[in-house]
């Protein structure tokens, strides 16, 4: 992990570097804003609105373009830097949000894709086909 495919998104950075933990970025995360003073204005309300401001920045990128411009949109190096930045953002809230709330994002995670699996089996393995759910 941590390594990946130079020639899969052109509109990325080429530099290869190991990826951190999420306990490390959400340390990282805290200090920065603990050096700003920022951590009274750091409530759930205010990091899920945050989350919720830059989800739609990432869908703004998208919003106008067809299924197969969509599909290649970090082609375009401009276009992959503000879908890389706005992916940061939306990370960086939820990561902290989850550190204000006490959750483990991976356990969370993990719990729901067990949950899923059970309410959604594979079709003809004995259950129906259903529209996913989030």
């Amino acid at each position: 992990m941590g390594r990946r495919d130079p020639g899969r998104h052109s509109g990325t950075p080429e530099r290869v570097t190991e990826h951190p933990d999420l306990a490390a970025l959400q340390r990282r995360l805290a200090e920065f804003a603990a050096a700003r003073n920022w951590q009274p204005y750091h409530t759930p309300k205010n990091l899920v609105t945050a989350l919720s401001v830059e989800a739609s920045e990432l869908v703004e990128i998208f919003q106008w373009l067809t299924p197969e411009e969509s599909a290649r949109v970090m082609e375009d190096p401009g276009t992959a830097h503000r879908v890389t930045d706005e992916v940061a953002d939306v990370l960086a809230y939820l990561l902290q949000f989850c550190e204000v709330l006490g959750i483990d994002p991976l356990a969370a995670l993990a719990a729901k894709i067990d949950r899923n699996e059970h309410r959604f089996p594979v079709p003809g393995a004995g259950g129906g086909h259903q529209q996913p759910d989030s």
